[in-house]
């Protein structure tokens, strides 16, 4: 009775991991069009991976930019343009996935901020520097 009941749960183990395995992944998509491979390939380059720091989904070898090529690829052959494609993804996932943010209130500071340690160094320079002429000349004199 036990071996029974084993082998029938042992089965149904088996026959059920083929169907978690292959949930898992998305399912490939062959590209025949070239103009849809390179469209994808432009769209990918302008959006950041979610799992990963400043890498684009064409670069990230994450799942969950496989996802996103995935989905591109999709919305391309359903015909939608490049624009609405990023549109659709940044209402989903926000600033973050572009990797040019757009100039705005909210983005000020990471537009704004290699501006001002830029100033904020020269003018750190320019102080040392005259401090430095300064007390060249006293001991001089």
């Amino acid at each position: 009775m036990r071996s029974v009941v084993f082998s029938l749960v042992a089965a149904a183990c088996l026959t059920g991991m083929p169907a978690i395995s292959f949930a898992q992944t998305p399912p490939s998509v062959e590209i025949s069009d070239d103009e849809i491979e390179r469209r994808a390939k432009t769209i990918g380059r302008q959006l950041r991976c979610v799992a990963c720091q400043n890498q684009s989904i064409e670069e990230s070898p994450s799942t969950a930019a496989e996802d996103m090529r995935f989905i591109i690829l999709e919305r391309l052959k359903e015909g939608r343009t490049d624009e609405e494609i990023i549109q659709e993804l940044h209402e989903s996932y926000g600033d973050f996935i572009l990797l040019k943010p757009p100039f705005k209130p909210s983005t000020f500071l990471l537009w704004g901020l290699p501006f001002f340690l830029l100033l904020g160094a020269g003018l750190w320079f320019w102080r040392a520097v005259r401090k430095y002429s300064d007390e060249s000349v006293n001991l001089d004199t």
